[in-house]
């Protein structure tokens, strides 16, 4: 049993940083999970929004495997309580490894969207591509205290 979440871009935020090895500490009791840090493309003159999330799907799809159950952190994506995504995680868990995208401000390609398993979203809010990736681990830690009848989430 594995997670594994691809993010473009490095975190400049150590409070961020600090939340998210918290969690990562946390869930590693209950599942391996490694976090992949990919590299980002860059807007310039000649660098249209469409050539950068066309590029980063290029870097993207060579870290997925047709063996993967790949979730898309998407705006317009499915939404669901924690109890929802602890049934989520625990339907798949046993039968794939688990791989959620998070992509910087331009959101992602339609071609790792049309790729993806699920597209999620976790809120009607807008948070930053750094941010995501602390609540994204808070609320895996979360579905795992769910699964595990701990007494975290209740």
């Amino acid at each position: 049993m594995k997670i594994r979440i691809l993010c473009v871009g490095k975190s400049k935020q150590k409070f961020i940083e600090e939340g998210v090895q918290e969690y990562l500490k946390r869930i590693s009791k209950f599942i391996s999970i490694k976090f992949e840090i990919l590299p980002d493309v860059k807007l310039t003159k000649t660098n249209t929004i469409k050539i950068v999330k066309n590029k980063e799907a290029e870097i993207i799809e060579k870290h997925l495997s047709a063996k993967d159950f790949t979730i898309a952190l998407d705006e317009n994506g499915s939404q669901f309580s924690s109890q929802e995504f602890s049934e989520l995680i625990k339907k798949n868990i046993c039968s794939k490894k688990i791989v959620f995208i998070i992509v910087g401000v331009y959101g992602l390609s339609e071609k790792i969207l049309r790729k993806a398993d699920l597209k999620l979203s976790f809120s009607k809010f807008t948070f930053t591509h750094q941010m995501i990736r602390m609540i994204l681990t808070e609320q895996i830690y979360r579905a795992f205290t769910i699964i595990q009848g701990k007494k975290y989430h209740y």
